[in-house]
């Protein structure tokens, strides 16, 4: 595998291999091959190599020098074969990208049937942005408790219908928890999703020992409290494995998708595209759409179809 050169060949000493656990506030915690943990902080000549994402994240495979006061250098970092990431919060035409996760085999979108109530565009989302990075995704309708497993279906059953697994969990009640620790066992995988939905709760069913932080759901304004201040991708003892816990969302800004590739984001369109009557077709009334008539049709259920409108017209 080709590397990201950062240090003269002729560096010394050899170099330890390992994946980032933690990122924060510049330093990194690299778990390495050999089963040890290092501290580290970057070589300076990594922003003049790797420039347009970020440097180093949870779930990159870096290689490093360590010291003898047992912290080390990153001196390395290994190309990506997969990230999760979004526009980075912030005024128009300052955006950056956000890579969240890097090097994962999965994203698990948890949302709340209740309290917070569920906002399926925000999901759609988070879908979308799953599929641009071609990693495979699920999602994890929480809280069946709240609402009961009829009405939790009723309103996540059009993904299934698509071909998402969805588990149906409660992490209050222990329900559906075995079937998410199954998910996650031999997996790289991000859990992600709104504040207030659960996940850090559902990690801690899991496996308690990890003892995430968690809180309650704002009284006032009914929208979840961030916990998760910083990423950190946490190695699972049963199944093998590991889970990145990331901060709550308040809003997902899609990162660069071309307006041609929107479309295939949304796998349920794939099937029509190239039927429309003109190449450059948008699906936004243009005669002879192959989507618009799938629409029409009920093969793509008119609320996705908003979604992808809205997000075409980068509308909210």
């Amino acid at each position: 595998m080709k590397l990201v050169p950062l240090a003269a060949p002729d560096a010394a000493p050899p170099l330890l291999a390992g994946t980032v656990m933690r990122a924060r506030s510049g330093f990194y915690t690299v778990h390495t091959d050999n089963d040890g943990t290092v501290e580290c902080q970057l070589r300076g000549r990594i922003k003049q190599v790797r420039s347009g994402t970020d440097l180093v994240v949870i779930g990159d495979r870096v290689h490093l020098t360590a010291r003898r006061d047992g912290s080390g250098t990153i001196e390395e970092v290994e190309p990506r074969r997969s990230q999760f990431s979004r526009r980075q919060p912030g005024p128009r035409g300052s955006w950056k990208e956000d890579v969240m996760v890097a090097n994962l085999d999965q994203v698990l979108v948890v949302f709340a049937c209740a309290d917070p109530m569920p906002h399926l565009r925000m999901l759609d989302r988070f879908l979308v942005a799953a599929e641009h990075n071609e990693v495979e995704a699920a999602v994890v309708a929480n809280k069946i408790d709240l609402v009961g497993m009829a009405a939790a279906r009723k309103i996540f059953s059009g993904y299934e219908a698509i071909g998402y697994p969805v588990l149906y969990v409660s992490a209050r009640e222990g329900i559906g928890v075995e079937e998410f620790a199954d998910r996650l066992a031999g997996r790289i995988s991000v859990v992600t999703g709104p504040s207030g939905v659960g996940k850090s709760t559902l990690l801690n069913a899991i496996q308690p020992g990890l003892r995430i932080e968690t809180a309650e759901v704002s009284e006032s304004l009914h929208k979840g409290m961030h916990t998760t201040t910083s990423a950190e991708l946490h190695p699972l003892v049963a199944g093998g494995g590991a889970v990145a816990d990331t901060p709550g969302l308040r809003e997902l800004g899609l990162w660069q998708i071309p307006d041609e590739s929107l479309a295939w984001c949304f796998p349920e369109m794939r099937e029509h595209l190239g039927d429309c009557g003109f190449n450059d077709c948008r699906h936004l009334g243009e005669p002879r759409c192959a989507i618009l008539a799938a629409v029409a049709g009920g093969t793509v259920s008119e609320a996705r179809y908003e979604s992808y409108r809205r997000l075409l017209l980068n509308e909210d």
